[in-house]
């Protein structure tokens, strides 16, 4: 069974900076869409960004914009989520996701179209 598998994540002042590795174990994933979401206590999860399977497209939440960026590397089976600029407020779990469909150019920002989903890594900011 393909898995996602996150690491990188800790507990950071604000400003700092944070690598976030996800590997998976399938070559299915390099034809997907892959994504990061994240969900803060008391609060749904939610969309920060995600790569088409060639890396010809990202797109970010509005919140992390500019600080974030999204990459991967399809021959180490491995999408990477880095993250400068850190703020309180991006204390959160941090989920991996595949998206459920072929290689397409779209992507969504909906987590039912995520079929796919790493075990979370906390990420903690203080100020």
């Amino acid at each position: 069974q393909e898995q996602l598998v996150e690491s990188g994540g800790g507990l950071v002042q604000a400003g700092d900076s944070l690598r976030l590795s996800c590997t998976h174990s399938g070559v299915t994933f390099n034809m997907r869409t892959l994504g990061w979401f994240r969900q803060a206590p008391g609060k749904e999860r939610a969309f920060v960004a995600a790569i088409t399977w060639n890396g010809d497209s990202t797109h970010y939440a509005d919140s992390v914009k500019g600080r974030f960026t999204i990459s991967r590397d399809n021959a180490k089976n491995t999408v990477y989520l880095q993250m400068n600029s850190l703020k309180p407020e991006d204390t959160a779990v941090y989920y991996c996701a595949a998206d459920r469909r072929g290689p397409i150019q779209s992507i969504s920002v909906v987590p039912s179209l995520y079929g796919s989903w790493g075990q979370g890594i906390q990420v903690s900011v203080y100020s």
